[in-house]
């Protein structure tokens, strides 16, 4: 009787103390993933600054849903997701600053988020080092706080990849199965194109292999590109001419898609060049392009490492992520023209939990023990990369405050001129001046054409105009006759009617 009731108490024991550990491991992983997202929006806080200003493509996403300025031409590629996104904020409030601590604080709490959908299948440590990895890009940074697409497709792409596996895992693990349709849907919200691409693998998977082949994984990837894309698909029948009319406009708009091989493109924006379009000029220091360079070398030997253990873990926890971020790096490195550092955002996203992992077992020796000096060598490593990510935030933070400064100034300028709403500004620039004078923009060519010439000078006529060119450059015909001030470097050219009425 004895020994039953000891065996007894020693089998509760032993089902209770996975119990426990787990426990153990949620409070502790919570806490560490906490901790990379908190100082993730401290960061964006301290070193990007709020009163950064917003730049182009923001003016025209944010004044769709904006008491400030009319909407701006909302061009074939782009999708409403961020603009919806804002609109707690832009529908009420003009303030920049608080809509950049509104995006900072939830782009630190999706992150949390998408660190969490990966729980249980890699250590605590290893997501919240992917975490930190992750968030110290200085194009993470960057971009955290602003009213652009990338981050979120990002989060959204790795939250996805995590919580596929989990349902794969266990597919009563509806929290998972529902995470990854929510996760499909806001990256494919925020950008359909860049939604597909990246869950391509995942579809294939659950469609090809047979013990990947299950009904709710189908659905709930199938279910989430639906839903995110539903309203950019109705939107292309209602002011596109259709579907295939809108993906052609959007591929004319982005220089005709085809094979371009944009790496070098890509290299040249690691700089600190928020568009590299047309891409010219010397390429960065190597000590900022380094880490490129090592991060795929990385990725590989993750998956050298996954395929040769594959106990106590399946290799296809490091696999399938590795191959969604191939597939959203794809059309950015190989199939367009020119480049823009936040289009890799998605793919170092996924990157980074596998390759923290592998720096993890580098420094780690197999008794579990720390490899010092290799622990050293990593930490030295990391340090450098941070000092780098630092000085090219700094230096990108700083150009770009000074060239929405000066759009700012152009505005007061014009307003200064006679030049209020409602009224309307065309040539270079005129979208964000625009939107920062509070008036319209209007084109007559090029990606954001809406437009004629005759259109403008019948405007002219009822309401303020100003053409924005340059010091040498002629003023279209519809402008010849306006009055030209200097400002700035900049040829304002100001229509018949100003403001207050009268005529110039």
């Amino acid at each position: 009787m004895a020994n039953s009731s000891s065996s007894t108490l020693a089998s509760a024991r032993r089902l209770a103390a996975p119990s426990v550990a787990g426990m153990s491991w949620r409070d502790r992983g919570q806490g560490m993933t906490a901790a990379v997202a908190a100082a993730f929006t401290l960061a964006q806080l301290l070193l990007v600054r709020p009163g950064m200003g917003l730049g182009w493509d923001e003016t025209v996403y944010v004044s769709q849903i904006s008491t400030h300025a009319p909407a701006a031409y909302f061009s074939a590629p782009r999708a409403r997701g961020i603009s919806l996104l804002v609109a707690p904020i832009t529908s009420w409030s003009s303030s920049t600053a608080l809509l950049r601590v509104y995006l900072a604080v939830l782009s630190g709490a999706t992150l949390f988020l998408a660190l969490r959908a990966w729980r249980g299948i890699f250590p605590a440590r290893a997501l919240a080092l992917g975490g930190a990895l992750f968030a110290s890009l200085w194009i993470t940074l960057f971009y955290g706080p602003q009213a652009m697409p990338n981050y979120w497709v990002a989060v959204g792409a790795l939250a996805a990849a995590g919580c596929f596996l989990r349902v794969h895992a266990d597919s009563a693990d509806r929290p998972a199965l529902w995470g990854l349709a929510a996760s499909v849907t806001l990256m494919t919200w925020m950008r359909p194109v860049d939604g597909v691409w990246i869950t391509a693998p995942l579809l294939l998977l659950a469609l090809l292999l047979r013990q990947w082949r299950r009904f709710s994984l189908l659905l709930a990837l199938v279910g989430g590109l639906a839903a995110g894309s539903a309203q950019w698909i109705v939107e292309a029948h209602d002011r596109y001419g259709g579907l295939l009319r809108r993906l052609s406009d959007a591929s004319q708009a982005q220089g005709g898609l085809g094979w371009n091989i944009a790496v070098g493109d890509q290299l040249r924006s690691l700089g600190g060049r928020t568009l590299c379009r047309p891409c010219t000029g010397p390429l960065p220091h190597p000590a900022v392009t380094l880490w490129w360079f090592v991060l795929p070398l990385l990725a590989v030997l993750a998956a050298v490492i996954a395929f040769r253990a594959r106990r106590p873990a399946p290799p296809s926890r490091t696999l399938v992520p590795l191959a969604c971020a191939a597939t959203a790096a794809f059309p950015y490195l190989f199939l367009i023209g020119y480049a823009a550092p936040r289009f890799l955002l998605p793919a170092y996203a996924l990157l980074a939990i596998p390759v923290a992992d592998l720096l993890l077992h580098l420094g780690t020796a197999p008794d579990g023990r720390r490899r010092p000096v290799t622990a050293a060598l990593l930490a030295l490593g990391l340090a450098a990369h941070l000092t780098v990510q630092y000085e090219v935030l700094h230096s990108t933070v700083h150009h770009t405050t000074a060239d929405h400064r000066a759009w700012s100034r152009t505005a007061a300028e014009l307003h200064r001129l006679g030049v209020r709403p409602p009224c309307m500004l065309t040539g270079g620039d005129s979208v964000p001046i625009a939107f920062y004078a509070g008036c319209s923009s209007a084109a007559t060519s090029g990606n954001n054409a809406n437009t004629t010439a005759d259109d403008i000078a019948r405007t002219a006529r009822l309401q303020p105009v100003a053409y924005l060119g340059t010091a040498t450059g002629r003023p279209p015909s519809y402008a010849r006759g306006w009055k030209p001030h200097s400002f700035q470097g900049l040829r304002l050219y100001v229509g018949p009617v100003t403001a207050q009425g009268g005529r110039g």
